[in-house]
Order: C-alpha cells, then sequence, then structure tokens
C-alpha cells in the first residue's frame, strides 16, 4: 500500500486540523461536512470510506478534542456499508450508538446477543457495554446480524474522559434488522480501526507536547532533551506511535479495498494497549506538571486510557493474535 495520503485525504486532514484548532465543537464539526464524511452521497454525505474516516480521527486525537466523532463516524461509515439507502437517509443527521462489546467478551467474538424472529420483525436479548455517547438509536451487534434499536434501555457508565458512555439491556427489545451476521463482523472492524486511529492521534500529540516540554525545561543548567536517558525515553514515545500508525493505516487501507484486515487490525489494538504505557513515559518526562489534571497532557493520558479499554487492553490483543497466526 502507499501510506501518503491523496489530495482529498490531505484537504481533509487539513480542513480538520483548522476546525479542531479553532476549539471546534461538535457543532462545528457537523457544520463542517466532517461528521458525515462516511455518509453515501445518495443519503447527503461525502461518500468517503474507512482511510478518510481514520484521516479525521486522527487529527481528533491529536487535540484531545472531547467530541463524539468516533462513534459517529463509525456507526455511518458501517450503516453505509450494510444498511439500506433508507436506513443511510434516516440516520444521516443524527448520532446513533454504536452497540458491540459484551462483558466478558472481546470484540472480536461472535455476539451472544440474541435476535429473534417477531412476526415480520425481530427482537433482541442481551447485554452491550461500552456505547459511547448513546442516544435514541443504537445500532446493535446479535447472533444473526446488525440491528437498529430505537429508544433501549440504558444504565450509564464512567469512563476516564468523562465522556458519556452506557450499558444497553435488551430484554425482547423490537429491533430493524439491517444484515446478516457479516454485518457484525464488519461492524467491529470498522470500530477497532476508528478507535486505532484516533489512538494514534493521541499518542502524536501527546509526543508533540512532551517534546517541546523537555526542550524548553532546564535541570542543572541545560534542557531535558540534552540528557541522553531523555532522549532515549522520548525515542521510545516515538517508536511506540509509529508502530501503531503503520498498522492502523494498512488495516484501514485493507478495509477500504476490501481485503482480509484480521491481523493488521489485531496488531493495531495491540499497539492502541502499548500507547497507554508511552503516555506514562510522557507524564514521567513532565515530573510533577505530568499529574495535574488542568494541564493538557492529562486530557490525552485519559483518552489514551479510554481508548485502550474500549478494545480490551493489550493482553486481550496479544491472545487474538496469537490465535490469527
Amino acid at each position: 500500500m502507499d501510506f501518503n495520503l491523496d489530495e482529498t485525504q490531505q484537504d481533509l486532514k487539513k480542513l480538520a486540523a483548522e476546525v479542531l484548532a479553532k476549539e471546534g465543537d461538535e457543532q462545528r464539526l457537523w457544520q463542517a461536512g466532517l461528521m458525515s464524511v462516511c455518509v453515501p452521497e445518495e443519503a447527503g454525505g461525502a461518500g468517503l470510506g474507512p482511510v478518510e474516516m481514520a484521516v479525521v480521527l486522527r487529527e481528533v486525537g491529536t487535540r484531545a478534542a472531547p467530541v463524539p466523532a468516533l462513534p459517529i463516524l463509525a456507526s455511518t461509515l458501517t450503516l453505509a456499508r450494510y444498511g439500506t439507502l433508507d436506513q443511510q437517509r434516516r440516520h444521516s443527521e443524527g448520532p446513533i450508538a454504536l452497540a458491540l462489546r459484551e462483558p466478558g467478551r472481546a470484540l472480536a467474538d461472535p455476539p451472544l446477543t440474541a435476535a429473534r424472529q417477531d412476526g415480520d420483525g425481530w427482537t433482541l436479548t442481551g447485554r452491550k457495554i461500552s456505547v459511547l455517547h448513546p442516544g435514541a438509536t443504537a445500532l446493535v451487534a446479535a447472533d444473526e446480524g446488525l440491528f437498529l434499536v430505537e429508544s433501549p434501555a440504558m444504565t450509564a457508565e464512567y469512563t476516564s474522559t468523562g465522556e458519556p458512555a452506557a450499558t444497553i439491556v435488551l430484554d425482547g427489545t423490537p429491533a430493524e434488522r439491517v444484515a446478516g451476521p457479516e454485518a457484525s463482523t464488519g461492524a467491529s472492524q470498522l470500530f477497532t480501526a476508528a478507535v486505532a486511529a484516533q489512538a494514534g492521534g493521541v499518542l502524536a500529540g501527546a509526543l508533540e507536547l512532551t517534546t517541546s516540554y523537555i526542550r524548553t525545561r532546564r535541570q542543572f543548567g541545560r534542557a531535558l532533551a540534552e540528557f541522553q536517558a531523555v532522549t532515549m525515553q522520548i525515542a521510545d514515545v516515538y517508536i511506540a506511535g509509529r508502530a501503531l500508525d503503520v498498522a492502523m493505516w494498512s488495516a484501514a487501507w485493507r478495509l477500504g479495498e476490501g481485503l482480509p484486515a484480521e491481523q493488521d487490525l489485531a496488531l493495531a489494538a495491540y499497539h492502541v494497549g502499548e500507547a497507554v504505557k508511552a503516555l506514562y513515559t510522557c507524564q514521567h518526562l513532565h515530573g510533577g506538571l505530568g499529574l495535574d489534571v488542568t494541564y493538557p497532557l492529562h486530557r490525552y493520558f485519559a483518552q489514551a486510557k479510554h481508548l485502550s479499554h474500549l478494545l480490551g487492553g493489550a493482553d486481550a490483543q496479544l491472545d487474538l493474535i496469537g490465535a490469527l497466526v
């Protein structure tokens, strides 16, 4: 694959950076069209794919912006790939919660949530956790495929970033079928790519912040960056970011090309977990300032922890990588 962004992707990256640099909130992202880049053109969007989703989310992560871009882009892209045009149009301008994870199970495991036909419709029974920015509609992965659920019963969860999240409880809940089991797998893969993209941005932003700090902070009459031990530690953070980016871009490209991406996604998800260790290094290099919750580094650390949690952590990914190879 070619890791260089094409003209459209470069323009998208520039637009996202400009909007987010101006303290862009969710409304400004919608106004700029960034939240609808993955909505099909027939439904009023730009009709772009996984790589473009990753471009936007990496910029979100670079600024640790507290916006719901991740669940919105991942869910609209999932619906664009597997939903009908009517479903895409009905949900093109509002947030859809992506309900994939289940208690005690890895994201890549087949869902246990049970879907049963009920006359001309379907009902769902099960439990979903870590549903980001829950709203009136949820896109739910079940054993018989992917379903839309209106106004599901929810219990609030706590997150390290303070972002809203919920557990969704389904007990014979009416649902609208989107597609078969292949769509559940596809949704999990797109979500994993989205999380990895934002995590790559988080690590890049933390690296930039920490590099700037050690260049200007002086100790014993010298800049911290002049100490060999410091340069070795910041190099480790750089390597962690590059490893994550390579796996993430490869996975996003393969998803866009319709190629198998399981191994690339598992590797990217593993490095999302490793990004948390890199953020600990960034904290250490900041000294006491790194623990100040009012200092920008805290936002990056909280997001890294949050994103790693969404994928189950590094150990879970090592098990998956072992199974794949």
